[in-house]
């Protein structure tokens, strides 16, 4: 028994990851090959089970926010309890530990089913609600990441591009049109190793305490991640890739804990063959990559033995 005909798609956040931990830009969109769905059923087998024991842990962590005043938001917590018993579970096809968003999608499902003062969704969404969506999402998802943007249950629950400014400053975005016809892409990258996001996220804020460190983030990392996004959305290829092969090199060059090992020299092949570009997909240390190519073909030749997904052509 399906409880809402509500699908929750997969995200992927384009650029801005980690960076938007220290305030820099964010562009994340929405990857409708992934979804889940929130069902009701006391024999869906052992997905079901453990799907709806994490429901269970997670409806207890809820509560005590709710305890100490601190969800923001109001849950039916007597239906929720009913449901749990009755077999609630998360039917998701989305990946876990691929940086595509499967805690996001679930709690998005949760909060769209069981709060009972949510912010509904509009297509032209104002940047304070946005806000305020985002910063109760950032507590809720907390219970899985340990400390969480929030971002990646907005663009579930919202299935919609954001743009993050700041902290304090996100708005939807319409994405310039594909050109399925075109050489060019942007592709995933399967290292089938999933990734722990938890434990990267600390080993990114225990380099933050280092001063060089976060002078890097602030300032080089910033520069060519918002150069980035800014040519992307204009459709302005040539900076954009001027500057996703800067963001490369910095990526390669400082966050090596979070490239799998296996996926090093492809991808300083990429920056020194000019053929194509990666970075990171989420918080990494394994799960999906991402690439920018101006040529596919060639960059799958040189890719051949890789699993790769175009998710959009220019």
């Amino acid at each position: 028994m399906k409880l809402k005909e509500s699908l929750y798609y997969a995200k992927i956040l384009l650029f801005g990851e980690y960076g938007i931990i220290e305030d820099s830009k964010g562009l994340s969109i929405p990857f409708n090959k992934f979804n889940g769905v929130l069902k009701l059923s006391k024999d869906g087998g052992d997905f079901a089970v453990q799907s709806n024991k994490d429901i269970q842990l997670f409806y207890a962590y809820l509560k005590q926010l709710d305890q100490e005043a601190n969800l923001g938001c109001h849950f039916d917590f007597e239906r929720l309890q009913s449901d749990i018993e009755n077999g609630l579970y998360f039917d998701s096809s989305i990946p876990q530990g691929f940086g595509v968003g499967s805690s996001g999608a679930l709690v998005a499902s949760l909060y769209d089913a069981y709060c009972t003062d949510k912010i509904t969704i509009e297509a032209n969404q104002k940047g304070d609600e946005i806000l305020m969506l985002k910063q109760t999402f950032s507590k809720l998802e907390s219970f899985f990441h340990g400390k969480s943007s929030g971002l990646d249950p907005l663009i579930c629950y919202l299935n919609l591009p954001v743009l993050i400014h700041s902290k304090t400053h996100l708005d939807t975005v319409g994405l310039p049109s594909p050109n399925e016809h075109g050489k060019g892409a942007i592709f995933l990258m399967d290292s089938g190793l999933p990734g722990q996001t938890q434990n990267m996220v600390s080993i990114f804020l225990e380099k933050c305490k280092q001063d060089g460190f976060r002078h890097l983030i602030k300032n080089q990392f910033k520069k060519y991640n918002d150069e980035c996004i800014e040519a992307f959305l204009k459709k302005d290829f040539k900076p954009l890739f001027h500057s996703l092969k800067q963001l490369s090199q910095l990526v390669y060059d400082n966050f090596s804990p979070m490239i799998p090992d296996n996926y090093k020299k492809l991808w300083k092949e990429g920056i020194d063959s000019n053929s194509y570009y990666l970075k990171l997909c989420g918080s990494g240390g394994g799960g999906y990559i991402l690439g920018f190519t101006e040529d596919f073909e060639k960059a799958a030749e040189k890719l051949k033995n890789q699993q790769l997904q175009v998710i959009y052509k220019f």
